[in-house]
């Protein structure tokens, strides 16, 4: 026979495949009595389980189990202990502790068995679960269903249980709550210490830690279970906890232990312990594919090597090693003869199982049919097999065992979790463990069923979302609430308040730390899949709107969805930057009435609130991003309006002005009458007179010489005659940076601060007063209204040359960048030269510190350098408007609101056109009329606005422009055209000509002024 090519303990050449070793039992220390009595049934054997006072064998057949007392004597005598479940029950599997047995029956039953109690008999646990693992520490058990609960019961004086408290024990099975929703694949229990494995590959420990045995960091006991960190984010297979030890064995068949390392059962050339996972160097060029753990010791199979390696406590002879001395670092496992143990797998047709128990290691060498081999259950999941055959069951036999497994399924969180996992690439930070397009695509498939989609709608109703784990601080757990949005029944129109207010009430229980780790989830979804989450929760208001009725349930409902709306509001602002449109509940704008009883007794003091009934504006404020910009402004109007009718109110009750007050206190008006030639010096004196006094009262507006007061027209008129005078580059109120078309406030202003606080009034009062002005601020301006600080994007638009320099500065990574741009810190601005820092003009400007540069220029600009008199213009702004009301509007909105827009449709407005007396579309004097329109520039036809309108600037709320066509019989050819600019009416003459149209156009729009 040709010699056998020589191999290292850790892997060398392969020698040719052997046949499979005659032996199939090896027992380390060896019982001669013992291995002969079990050899003889290996072939027979279910399962072996080792502590350290026993051994218990399990016969195949589950029928019955046999319980040797360890060490065994050398002569085998000594009988075994014969135990039975019961007539017709056979045991699946069994584990033991130092006093205690639990054996799991074939039907999903557990039993416990006490070797201390007297009569000794089995003991039914959790009989009203279906228990698929079970496992047992010194004086603790665990048992896991197969819907995904995990149960823990006996000692806890460390922690063990993983309850969340400590307590000396309890005989009444206990839920792991804070595991509940985690897809558990694999328990296992040490002397005191718990440990847990996902189906995503994490690891939770828990119990007793004084070695480190959790593999936290540290030596404090943990009664709750807590994630490991494994190095490099390794997705782990396998856990085996030994007394005060624990092994871990990842997918890419590394192996890591941590926790007591005395004996040198951890393998890593030492006896210190490591309160952290540590990989086991010297098997880390192998593919680690089986391990186990006893008391003090350590084994693990390299499947590339077919080497069984051992290390740790040696004085028992458990090791293997010929002798009885402790081994510090894996050595191979030897035979009697002394001859390292090797196991042909790949060529054999057998299986290798390793049991490390107490202070004995047993390899027992089986065929891979032996149901040993596959002894661990998993929980109910989905799959593709499963999909089809429940949508192909339908009136067979099997239909009642279907809707069984739907009910189980969709009634577990972590059922429903472990259905739709996605595959972990090693060392990958996995953010969601679901694979949602996987999850889409079998929500719908099944949804194709009206009876399945019933079923699953009965089952989230009764039983899972009040069973949803929010209490749980771990990632796993907290998945289901991504993964139940993608289910079709809860974006039906009719479950609104059955699915979707349940499971938003549970997020709204959740803890600061487990909704924080929701937030993350929510920011790193895909678009689709956070529009589709944003959209049910808009559904279910819509729906409960159309069915609204006022009731403190219905308003704790809304209250509710709003609540997580704005959450996720919160999240696309920081992580996702979707347009904010996606939030807007449209069908809030008809719901809210403003006006009338209904805006004062229901909407205006809406009980959304536990603390008791709050206005409408506070709701806004809340929830501003639900709501359109028309329903902002209703509430800006209504609001104006109600305090108009409240100052009135006051006036009709007081009477009469009395002598010590103010004149305008009781008045319900506050009037202004001015020149036009002097119509800035007016407006500044007559509000130096009330500037302490409340202006948010209706202005009445008069010029003097012309028409009287409260005509919208003249107030339209007169706010764009003063805002035109005001802003004017000429009067140096404010300052055009590089001749654009935006204004700011000056450096160095011309004027007192005094003034800066009447222009904010009288911003105020405009937007008070529902009219729109032409101020050419840039968008700063309104976020800085709103306390949003302005940004880099924000120069550009207000001064283009600097922000666009700037932008330059930030742009260019290049290494010549001093010697290209050669500036420092200092800036040029408004004529004026600027130092940013202390002696920043002899401070140069390089790649390090140009963020700052930048940064310190945006500030100067829009904050350092006008602080004083911005502060007066907002002081004066917020004197007239409401700073709360003004707060549900984004910057973009209420530049829109207080400025208005120029987005002028000229076809729609000749489309939309109406006709009286005697006036049609098609009547010659109107045809012409467009006619000439037409042929006018843009700032002529904006002229025409001023003379229709008052303004040319449209307000937001109105969709279009609107004209309306009269002709009085007492006009004649010669009259020239006249408009009432309060409602948007054009008295024309029938002219003849369209010479006369367009003489008397020119002149309307060159005679845009005053009022006869």
């Amino acid at each position: 026979m040709e010699p056998r090519r020589p191999r290292s303990a850790l892997g060398a050449s392969r020698s040719t495949p052997r046949p499979a070793p005659a032996a199939q039992l090896w027992l380390f220390p060896g019982a001669p009595g013992l291995h002969s009595a079990l050899f003889r049934r290996v072939e027979a054997t279910r399962q072996l389980c080792c502590s350290r006072g026993r051994l218990a064998v399990l016969e195949r057949g589950g029928v019955g189990l046999e319980v040797h007392r360890l060490p065994a004597r050398s002569d085998g005598s000594g009988k075994p202990k014969c135990l039975k479940l019961g007539k017709r029950m056979k045991i699946h599997s069994m584990d033991q502790g130092a006093e205690h047995l639990l054996v799991l029956s074939s039907d999903g039953k557990a039993f416990e068995y006490s070797y201390s109690m007297e009569p000794a008999r089995f003991q039914s646990i959790l009989q009203e679960k279906g228990i698929i693992q079970i496992a047992c520490g010194d004086y603790h058990s665990l048992a896991l269903s197969k819907g995904g609960e995990l149960f823990a019961w006996g000692q806890n004086l460390h922690g063990q249980l993983g309850v969340g408290r400590i307590f000396s024990s309890t005989l009444m099975p206990q839920a792991v709550q804070s595991l509940t929703g985690v897809p558990l694949v694999q328990i296992s229990a040490g002397r005191a210490h718990s440990m847990a494995l996902s189906m995503s590959g994490n690891i939770y420990s828990w119990g007793q830690n004084d070695c480190g045995q959790l593999g936290l960091g540290h030596t404090k006991i943990t009664d709750s279970p807590s994630l490991v960190e494994v190095p490099d984010n390794q997705k782990v297979e396998c856990v085996a906890c030994g007394g005060a030890h624990t092994a871990l064995l990842t997918q890419d068949g590394l192996m890591f232990t941590f926790g007591a390392g005395k004996y040198g059962q951890l393998g890593h050339n030492s006896t210190k312990n490591e309160l952290r996972p540590r990989l086991v160097t010297e098997l880390s060029g192998n593919r680690v594919t089986q391990i186990a753990c006893g008391r003090w010791h350590t084994l693990a199979y390299a499947s590339d090597l077919d080497k069984v390696f051992s290390f740790g406590f040696g004085e028992e002879g458990q090791l293997g090693n010929g002798g009885k001395h402790n081994q510090l670092i894996p050595l191979p496992v030897k035979s009697p003869s002394n001859e390292d143990l090797q196991f042909e797998s790949h060529c054999s047709g057998k299986e290798l199982i390793m049991i490390a128990g107490g202070n004995q290691s047993i390899l027992l060498w089986i065929d891979k049919k032996n149901s040993y081999v596959n002894l661990r259950r998993k929980i109910l999941t989905l799959n593709e097999g499963t999909v089809k055959r429940w949508i192909g069951d339908v009136g067979t036999k099997h239909w009642q065992n279907t809707k069984r497994e739907i009910r189980e399924i969709f009634s577990s969180s972590a059922c429903l979790i472990g259905s739709f996992l996605r595959k972990r690439v090693a060392a990958e930070t996995m953010s969601i463990h679901l694979d949602l397009n996987k999850t889409r695509s079998t929500f719908k498939e099944l949804t194709q069923k009206d009876w399945i989609t019933n079923m699953i709608t009965t089952c989230l109703r009764d039983n899972l979302l009040k069973k949803l784990p929010f209490h749980s601080p771990h990632q796993e757990a907290l998945e289901v609430f991504i993964l139940l949005p993608e289910c079709p029944v809860m974006h039906d129109f009719n479950n609104w308040e059955s699915l979707v207010v349940p499971f938003a009430e549970m997020i709204c229980k959740m803890s600061d730390q487990s909704l924080g780790v929701l937030e993350e989830h929510w920011g790193t979804l895909q678009e689709s899949a956070f529009r589709n989450l944003v959209q049910m929760f808009k559904t279910a208001i819509s729906s409960q709107l159309h069915y609204w009725s006022e009731s403190d349930v219905n308003n704790g409902h809304m209250k509710t969805l709003l609540e997580i709306l704005k959450r996720l509001h919160r999240v696309n602002q920081t992580k996702h930057h979707l347009p904010e449109k996606i939030f807007k509940v449209d069908e809030l704008t008809d719901w809210l009435n403003f006006y009338g009883e209904a805006y004062r007794r229901s909407t205006w003091k809406m009980n959304l609130d536990t603390s008791g009934e709050i206005q409408s504006c506070v709701i806004f404020s809340q929830f501003p991003f639900v709501f359109n910009i028309l329903s902002k402004i209703k509430l800006l109007y209504a609001d104006s309006l109600l305090k108009i009718q409240e100052k009135k109110l006051t006036a009709c009750l007081a009477g009469i002005v009395e002598q010590e007050e103010s004149e305008l206190t009781f008045m319900p008006t506050f009037d202004l009458k001015v020149r036009r030639r002097h119509l800035i010096e007016d407006v500044l004196n007559q509000l130096s007179r009330f500037e302490n006094e409340d202006l948010r009262r209706e202005l009445w507006v008069s010029f003097s010489g012309e028409i009287g007061y409260n005509l919208e027209g003249v107030k339209t008129e007169f706010f764009y005659c003063l805002f035109e005078e005001m802003t004017r580059p000429e009067y140096g109120m404010f300052t055009y940076p590089e001749d654009a078309s935006y204004m700011w406030f000056p450096v160095r202003p011309k004027f007192e601060k005094k003034r800066y606080f009447f222009f904010g009034i009288l911003c105020g009062l405009s937007l008070f007063n529902c009219n729109v002005a032409n101020i050419p601020f840039p968008l700063a301006l309104f976020k800085k209204l709103l306390n949003q600080m302005p940004s880099l994007e924000d120069l550009k638009e207000l001064s283009p040359g600097l922000g666009k320099s700037l932008q330059a500065l930030m742009d260019d990574e290049g290494r010549d960048f001093g010697e290209v741009y050669y500036i420092y810190f200092n800036v040029h601005w408004d004529r004026h030269d600027r130092d940013l820092v202390p002696n920043g003009s002899g401070i140069p400007v390089n790649q390090t510190n140009k963020k700052d540069y930048v940064s310190k220029c945006v500030d100067y600009i829009f904050n350092i350098s006008i602080k004083a008199i911005y502060d007066e213009f907002q002081r004066g702004f917020y004197k007239v408007c409401d700073k709360e009301i003004i707060g549900v509007f984004h910057p973009e909105e209420l530049r829109d609101v207080i400025v208005g827009n120029t987005d002028y449709d000229w076809e729609t407005f000749e489309k939309n056109a109406s006709y009286e007396e005697g006036y049609n579309n098609s009547h010659p004097t109107i045809v012409m009329f467009w006619e000439a329109l037409r042929k006018l520039t843009l700032e002529e036809k904006k002229k025409f606005l001023v003379f229709l309108t008052g303004t040319d600037r449209l307000q937001i709320k109105d969709k279009t422009m609107k004209i309306r066509f009269c002709c009085p019989e007492n006009l004649n050819e010669e009259d020239p055209m006249t408009a009432q600019s309060c409602f948007s009416v054009l008295y024309l003459p029938k002219y003849s000509t369209m010479e006369r149209v367009e003489e008397a156009l020119q002149v309307a729009i060159n005679n845009t002024r005053g009022f006869g």
